[in-house]
């Protein structure tokens, strides 16, 4: 009896093409409408395997598993109303100021527009009171919506119950969702799934963690900043501006365009918004240089390509929101990707551009050993 042999079927390139292309967009549409049921999901997940170790001291303590999920959720709880309550406050106070600010705002587009007038010759000229008014009444209205809205937004049924019931439930049955993970691939798999799980844990935690270790040291050092140069609300622009940074390149922008643009309406010397100008960027390159590098580490880290690439994305899937999740969604594919046979170059593509000095230096010994060698004289390496 002939055994069957199994035919592998192979489709052509144009076709593998078109079901690649349809398989992205249909992944796209799921993500945009599943939004609502996803992004809970994801961020409970994140939030579980970055609390996970100290769930599992707990429980190596002997404190029951339900007791020690409860506790490492109200942990997490707790540190995230503490940080609402602080933006409440710092934004119900900056709303005060806003009067004052409105009137320095005309002051400067007054002179800007007399300034514009006499150069032009009266040719050109700005409505000073329809701009301020336009500008103003914007703001105030998502001021407004802000501080009204934080209790509202906190008071949400996705973030009072979907995210910590989704939260605890993952951390409860953390080990019972990896048992499940392994039990979907054949056996001979094994191995390779579970090095893959701790490697996908040890990304999502040294992400989180040292993003947060950056927020903090950011903070730190732009409320210094800001203090020393005089500007009011110092704390509020410190701390926004450092969280902002979780957003590679568009965020330290967006956070520091706030505290010189408040520079230059509250003090009356243009050395104020030059000074928070010149504080921001000696503190991000100092960042991005010394900080994220350390204690982040190369592990987690995209090329700008790539990480450009998932922010866009992220923002025209899920707006915000993606462009936070995306990038240590990225991380793990890259994971991924590096442990599955034949997706490497993809692994590759997603990771950080490490330069080739060594490589260099090797190749340059090689090529004068060869020269040496091929030569007719001697050559004499003392000279």
């Amino acid at each position: 009896m002939e055994e069957k042999k199994s035919q592998k079927i192979e489709l052509p390139y144009y076709l593998r093409i078109t079901v690649i292309l349809l398989a992205l967009v249909l992944t796209v549409l799921i993500m945009r409408t599943a939004k609502s049921v996803l992004v809970p999901i994801l961020v409970a997940g994140f939030l579980a395997i970055l609390i996970s170790p100290f769930t599992a001291w707990l429980e190596r303590k002997k404190i029951p598993p339900t007791l020690s999920a409860t506790i490492s959720l109200l942990s997490i709880l707790i540190l995230v109303a503490g940080i609402v309550y602080f933006f409440y406050t710092q934004i119900a106070n900056f709303s005060t100021d806003l009067r004052g600010l409105e009137v320095r705002f005309g002051e400067l587009l007054s002179s800007f527009s007399n300034f514009l007038g006499k150069f032009s010759g009266g040719r050109i000229t700005l409505s000073v009171d329809i701009i301020k008014d336009a500008l103003f009444n914007q703001v105030n209205e998502n001021l407004n919506v802000l501080t009204r809205g934080v209790i509202a937004t906190v008071s949400t049924l996705t973030l009072v119950f979907i995210i910590p019931i989704y939260l605890f439930l993952f951390i409860f049955y953390r080990r019972f969702i990896v048992a499940f993970i392994k039990k979907t691939f054949a056996k001979k798999h094994e191995e390779k799934i579970e090095t893959t799980v701790i490697k996908v844990k040890n990304v999502v935690q040294k992400y989180i963690k040292g993003a947060f270790y950056v927020i903090c040291i950011l903070a730190v050092l732009n409320s210094i900043a800001l203090f020393s140069l005089g500007i009011k609300h110092a704390l509020l622009f410190a701390v926004f501006a450092a969280i902002l940074n979780v957003i590679p390149f568009l965020g330290p922008i967006i956070g520091s365009i706030l505290p010189i643009l408040f520079a230059l309406l509250t003090k009356d010397s243009l050395w104020y918004p030059f000074g928070v100008f010149l504080s921001f960027y000696v503190i991000q390159v100092v960042e991005s240089n010394f900080f994220t590098p350390r204690i982040v580490g190369n592990q987690v880290s995209m090329n700008p390509l790539m990480t450009i690439i998932a922010l866009f994305i992220g923002n025209f899937i899920w707006g915000l929101t993606g462009m936070i999740l995306f990038i240590p969604g990225m991380a793990i594919l890259k994971v991924i990707f590096d442990q599955v046979e034949g997706m490497e170059p993809y692994g590759f593509l997603l990771g950080s551009v490490q330069p080739k000095k060594k490589f260099a230096v090797i190749e340059g010994k090689k090529i004068v050993a060869k020269f040496k060698k091929k030569n007719k004289y001697p050559v004499d390496d003392n000279k």
